[in-house]
């Protein structure tokens, strides 16, 4: 790794600049290159902070967009099957879950009389 890329990131950070901190290789970094580039001890910390903090982030946008994957998944496979699902005597899907729908049913039959 080239020192003078470890000092661009390090600037970069020092100026609040991620992004050219990421361009730098911020994210390439070992101990090993900081310890060769003569980096400071608050630098250093600045750096390894700012890694972990990109990698907490980066995880958890994965873990929003699989979640979000599944969820989109779920809602398909709820609409493939409440269209494939019979629509009985009358042209309309049912509103209510079929097990509500029927006690609603029973309900309206029983004070209707029947």
């Amino acid at each position: 790794m080239e020192h003078a890329r470890v000092h661009e990131a390090v600037a970069a950070l020092q100026r609040g600049d991620v992004d050219a901190a990421l361009e730098s290789g911020l994210m390439e970094f070992t101990s090993n290159d900081l310890d060769q580039a003569g980096v400071s001890i608050n630098d250093r910390e600045r750096i390894l902070t700012t890694m972990a903090k990109l990698h907490f982030a980066w995880d958890a946008r994965e873990r929003y967009r699989a979640r979000q994957q599944r969820l989109d998944e779920r809602a398909r496979k709820r609409e493939a099957r409440r269209a494939q699902a019979p629509l009985g005597d009358g042209a309309v899907k049912p509103a209510l879950p079929t097990a509500a729908a029927n006690a609603l049913a029973k309900a309206l039959a029983r004070a209707k009389g029947n």
